[in-house]
């Protein structure tokens, strides 16, 4: 099976990630580390990536999704904003994913971003993120300020 954790930057989608995977015995990957170079360096500028950019960023997801697939499945922590982003990480439903949105208050998100350490994300870009992301309708919703147990407990039950 395939998880995709989702949700902006500092929403906790690798911490969670990390934990469902090891609580499914499944591989856990973070979408950032498979973004090329020249996104990476755009981001640490404070730019924000357009569809563009991250177009191919998408499709080295959706390659590695199939492959995944294939094999015992895995969990994604990715920021999948767009309703046309998701459609290309599934490749219009060809892989099946469960997908799990964390949602959170921009309060909450700008405290664990200025918080962070080692990471290219420029806290500027939060607002960018927020403004581009497009909830759906399906999924399962995931309040960031729960405890990642009480997280974990709403995807397993």
């Amino acid at each position: 099976m395939l998880y995709i954790i989702a949700g902006v930057s500092g929403s906790g989608k690798t911490t969670l990630g990390k934990l469902l995977a090891k609580h499914l015995n499944l591989p856990f990957y973070d979408a950032d580390d498979f973004h090329p170079q020249s996104n990476i360096e755009k981001m640490k500028r404070g730019q924000a990536l357009t569809d563009e950019d991250r177009f191919p960023w998408l499709l080295t997801l959706h390659d590695n999704l199939v492959e995944w697939n294939k094999q015992s499945g895995a969990i994604l922590a990715c920021s999948a904003l767009k309703e046309k982003y998701r459609s290309i990480l599934s490749g219009n439903n060809e892989v099946e994913i469960k997908w799990i949105f964390i949602v959170a208050d921009n309060l909450l998100l700008k405290q664990r971003l200025h918080g962070r350490e080692n990471h290219f994300f420029n806290p500027l870009l939060l607002e960018s993120q927020l403004k581009t992301l497009e909830l759906p309708d399906y999924g399962l919703k995931i309040p960031a300020d729960l405890s990642l147990e009480q997280q974990l407990d709403m995807i397993i039950f």
